[in-house]
Order: C-alpha cells, then structure tokens, then sequence
C-alpha cells in the first residue's frame, strides 16, 4: 500500500487564520449590508478569494475606490503609512488583520527610519508584505533579493528586516555579504517562526518521501518557496493548485508521498487532494501492470528528433558518453555536443550510473545509434531563462562577439542575440569596436523562438541604474541643507551646479550679496563650492540653490565688523552726480557725499574718481536701520596730503 505522509505545520498560519475570521465574521455581523472591501486579494490563494467574492467580499486595487460607508479589510501582508493617513483622511472603516508579525516589522522599520539607519528589507520587491514595510520607512529603503544585490549596495550604517516568509539561508548569504564588506548593521531576524519550521519540515519530509505533492496558490510565496525546497532533494515534486491538479498516473508508481501545504492553503483543500489521493493509489498490482506496459512500449519506441530523453550513462570515453535510454538503442553524445571548459574532460563531467537528460539530434532505424546532445538541452534551457528575462523583465549578462551592420552580435550562455547601435549605451554610439569582447548587463526586449531571435539592450538597464541612483540622490536631499557641489556650466541668469549625479541651479541673484552682471565674476567651471538648498520640485526634477545664503548677509554683522571713524578699503562702483558709491564688499556700499571726496571744492567728481578705482575711506556714520554708510575719502587721506590740499585750496581762494 501506499504510505501518505502530511508535513507538519501544513495549512493556515496563525496570521492567515486570524484574517480569516475577521472577514468571516464581517460577512456574519453585516446586518446594514455594507459592501465589504479587501485592498488586494486577503490571501494568495484564488479558491479562498473566490469564495468570499461569492459571499460579498470583493477585492479593489486602490483605495480611492472605497466610500465612507463601505468596510475596508487590510489583508494580513498589511499596509504602508500613507495607506492609513489615507484612511484617517477618508474617515474610513477599517478592519485590520495585519498579521501581528507584520505589524512588528513596520514598527522596527519605522522607528529604524526616524532614528538614521539605512533599512534594508530582505525580500520580493513586488510583494505585498514588503512594499507594507517599506510605506513606513520615512527615508529611502533599500529592497534586496539576492547576494548579488547585496554585493552591489554602497550604503552603510544598515538596519535589517525580512520578509516573513524567505528562506533563512537567503538571510545568512546576505549578512555574509555586507560582513565580509565591512558593513556595519544590525539585523532583526522577522522570518516567521512558523515559515522556518513548515520549510523545515517539508525538507525532511521530502528526504524520506518518492514523491512530495506541494499544495497551495500559484501566486503565493511562500507555498513556491516549499515547492523550490521540495524540488532540490525530491525530483517527483509536483506543485498542486487543486484536486484536479493532482498528477495521479505519477504518483502510482510511488511509495511513500508527502504532502505539504502553504500558509494561505485552506485545510478543506488538503483534506480533499489527501483523500483522492487515498481513494485512487491503493491497488498495487493494477500500478504494477501499467508500469510493465509502459516500460514494454517505451523500450519498443524509439525518440524522435528534438525530444529531450532521460538516461543513465552506461560508459564514458575520451571521446563520447553512451547512454542507456531503455530503449533498443542506446545514445551516443559527442563530445563536441558538451560544453567543456578550459581543460576540462567527459570523464570530469560525467560517471558510469549518472542519470542525465540531453537532446535527440539524430536517429536511426537500423543498426547505427542515435545521436544525443548536451549543448542542445541546454540551448533549450538558455531560451527558458530568456523568456522568463523578458517576462520578469529582470536583467542578464551576455558577452559582445563580433560587430554587424546596425549594431553588435551577443551571447549569453548558448544563445546568441542582437544589441542594436542605440541600446548599446545612454551615449550616442558611433563604432561599436570597443565594446566587443565585453560583458554588459541588458535587459531582453524581444524574442522570438521560431525564428531564434532574441534583441537585447544595455541602454535600458543604464538608463534604469541612472535613474536609481538620481532617486537616491533625491531621498538624501532637503530643503536647507547645505551640500556640496562641482560648477558645471554657465548661463546669463546663473550656474548648474553637479550634487553628485543631478543638477541644481544657482540663479545669478542666489550666488552673492552684491549684484553681480555674469556668475564667472565669481565663479570658475569645476570650481567645488558649499550651496544651500533652496526648494526641490521632484515631478519637474528642479532644484533652486543659494551660495549667498552660506554666509551671513552683511548687514546682520554690521556692527561686528565695521565701526564709525574707522578706515576701510573698497572699490568705486558707481559715480553719481551728489557723489561715489564705494562697495565695501559684496552687498555692502557706502556713499562718499561730493564734499568728503577731497579738501577741494570738487565740481566733477568724475575728475577725482573712476569706476573700479580701489580707494580707501573713512567711515562717518552707519545706519542701520535705512541700511546706509557714510563714508569720507579726504578724510582718510594721510595728515601731509590733508594739510597740503588745505593749503592748496587757500591759495586758490586767495
């Protein structure tokens, strides 16, 4: 007989089960027949949300669609912080059935946040727990996935969370990664205890078991999770949505099955694919039977050209491997159908007894054999992740081969793709030579497998690593702070300032307190200069900044530097006819009256002085409350050019 086995910790977890009855008891308490919302699907499971659509639970995407008088659900993946303003700004009714876990990680991040870390919430981007965490991150909040990502984060001072459901090792492989970079962090392990042990248990379930069963919804996480920890140590591992799903013409010919549930898998559900399971794999000697027919007609059969085959390797030479399919003929596979690399041999790759899959790329009816190929399979499988690439739209690395007309030829892996002149780069490319022989990170922007094309482009992916990086830039900035800046270029009314990948403007009025005609009368290219932010307007992508604000207005430290009878030096900027302006320095002229401009009488004052010229003078009076000085230059000349311009002025009215 065969032996069904149920994992433990299978089914609802305590988070999903609370969610549950608070809807179930929505639905019961419903006496005003209010419409009942949830934000997005309850659970991941389709039978689950089906079932509550039936009974008057609908799902709606945004919030906006709810009215004052309709019941809100929150699902237990929760919600971000603009999710409830909203909702205190609406004046809405809602239920909340975040699971208590995940509440526990907002608080942690939130507080994370406000305190200076640099969050990093380990998990899907996409998910819904995780785009929840991150809504109560005040500043930015990085989304890490994978060791790779990991590799490539430059933020330090990092404050760890998780999602509940990933995988611990995807955890460690992480903070060995920022360890072994020297990152200082703390890290909060959020990982459901009660996701550990059901991937736990699983995984010895499936050590012991001939085939696992993997029960759950197609876009639940963490049910594919079980699946992928099933698959790695039981190949006969099949991913069942519902009892008709059930694969049972497999699982006659297994011993032992185990079965193991999601956390949003309703109990009903594993019930149901346990009892079909029960009724229909009980008579063995009916399952021996159809084996020995199956293994009659399939050593009877020969494979077709293009079918992928499974085998056991029967013997291994230096220049091919023999293949016992179970079938009249054995396969040969070359070894110019096996990727070898460097000095590597069959023998290194392949030992009496493996079962491996290849491709038929030859067959015969007479006494030759059939012709199998590894290279083939695995082209095969390069097209797969290609597709899943263009699907997922995640990124890849090809190799550039060699340069064609309109753009360059690469591969990755076994397939080879096309990358045209313009997607090779965010800059205008003229020759592609020099990008042949690199590696590029591209995004696949189109394939077709009849034809095995495939385009790719590595302008996308710059232009999205560029755009990541001016968002961060944008999430470090505030309104007053004072950064610094590279002058970049000029114009009439100001200067771009670089603040490390954006641009903010420096309007002509903003560089000094004085007035200034061109902003090179101050300001040199490359010059590294300490700016104050003035407003940020992120949709238009504008940034105002100040350099006059770096340093005190004159007139506020008036007093502190400048005293009456005191001589000082400035330069001529402006010649009236009752007398001259004098800038002390930028922002700050006082006036010398035509009578302080010599111990003469002075007619013309142009005839004394000029524009530009660097005079030194004596301050009279400051006034600061009409912002004016007055200033003496006679006064400041020296004692023998005072006394002998009296003279000369006695001489002449004599």
């Amino acid at each position: 007989m065969t032996k069904i086995i149920r994992a433990a910790n299978s089914g609802f977890c305590f988070g999903v089960k609370q969610a549950i009855e608070k809807t179930e008891n929505q639905i019961k308490n419903n006496r005003d027949n209010r419409r009942i919302f949830t934000c997005g699907p309850l659970i991941h499971n389709k039978l689950v949300t089906d079932d509550l659509k039936s009974r008057g639970v609908d799902i709606i995407e945004n919030i906006s669609d709810a009215n004052s008088d309709d019941i809100l659900i929150v699902r237990s993946h929760g919600e971000g912080k603009a999710f409830w303003d909203t909702v205190d700004k609406k004046g809405l009714k809602v239920i909340d059935a975040t699971c208590p876990f995940v509440s526990k990680i907002h608080s942690l991040a939130e507080n994370a946040s406000e305190s200076g870390y640099n969050v990093v919430i380990i998990g899907d981007k996409d998910h819904p727990e995780v785009k929840g965490i991150k809504g109560w991150c005040s500043s930015f909040a990085y989304i890490i996935n994978s060791k790779e990502e990991a590799a490539d984060l430059e933020a330090d001072n990092l404050f760890i969370v998780c999602q509940t459901t990933i995988k611990k090792s995807l955890l460690d492989s992480i903070i060995e990664v920022f360890r072994s970079r020297g990152k200082k962090y703390t890290v909060k392990n959020t990982i459901c205890n009660a996701t550990a042990e059901r991937q736990n248990n699983c995984k010895k379930l499936a050590e012991e078991c001939d085939a696992m069963v993997i029960i759950g919804g197609k876009n639940s996480s963490n049910t594919q999770k079980l699946y992928d920890i099933s698959k790695k140590i039981c190949l006969n591992t099949y991913f069942v949505e519902k009892n008709e799903d059930l694969p049972l013409h497999q699982l006659l010919k297994c011993n032992k099955i185990g079965v193991a549930a999601g956390a949003s898998t309703p109990e009903c559900v594993i019930k149901e694919v346990i009892a079909t399971m029960s009724e229909h794999i009980t008579d063995k000697s009916e399952m021996n039977m159809m084996d020995l027919m199956d293994d009659i007609e399939k050593s009877l059969r020969l494979p077709r050209v293009g079918e992928i085959v499974n085998g056991k390797v029967h013997q291994v030479t230096d220049k091919e491997v023999i293949v016992n399919m179970g079938c009249k003929k054995d396969g040969v596979i070359p070894k110019e159908e096996v990727t070898l690399e460097g000095d590597q041999k069959l023998a290194d790759l392949f030992k009496d007894g493996d079962e491996i899959q290849a491709k038929v790329i030859k067959t015969d009816d007479g006494d030759g054999v059939i012709l199998l190929s590894k290279k083939k399979l695995e082209v095969n499988e390069h097209w797969n992740e290609i597709n899943e690439a263009l699907e997922n739209k995640t990124v890849i690395n090809v190799k550039v081969l060699r340069q064609v007309n309109g753009g360059v030829i690469a591969a990755y892996k076994e397939v080879t793709g096309f990358i045209p002149l313009s997607q090779l780069s965010d800059k205008f490319v003229e020759n592609a030579e020099e990008f042949i022989g690199q590696t590029l990170d591209v995004r696949v922007t189109r394939v077709d497998m009849k034809k095995g094309r495939t385009v790719f482009s590595h302008k996308v992916v710059l232009a999205e690593e560029k755009q990541k990086k001016i968002d961060e830039i944008w999430n470090s900035l505030n309104v007053d702070d004072v950064v610094e800046g590279t002058v970049m270029r000029f114009t009439d009314y100001g200067a771009f300032v670089d603040l490390g990948g954006i641009d903010g403007l420096l309007h002509i009025s903003e560089i000094s307190w004085g007035k200034l005609k061109h902003p090179k009368e101050v300001l040199q290219i490359g010059d590294k200069v300490k700016v104050k932010i003035l407003s940020m307007n992120a949709e238009k992508g504008k940034i105002s900044l100040g350099l006059k604000q770096t340093t005190p207005e004159p007139w506020s430290i008036i007093n502190e530097k400048y005293h009456v009878d005191e001589i000082v030096t400035g330069k001529v900027v402006q010649i009236k006819e009752y007398g001259a302006f004098i800038e002390l320095e930028p922002g700050l002229d006082g006036l010398v009256h035509i009578s302080e401009v010599a111990n003469k009488r002075v007619a013309n004052i142009a005839e004394e002085l000029e524009v530009g010229q660097v005079v030194e003078a004596k301050i009279l009076e400051i006034d600061t409350e009409r912002k004016r000085i007055s200033l003496s230059v006679k006064q400041a000349l020296p004692e023998e050019e005072y006394e002998a311009e009296a003279d000369i002025d006695e001489e002449i009215e004599e």
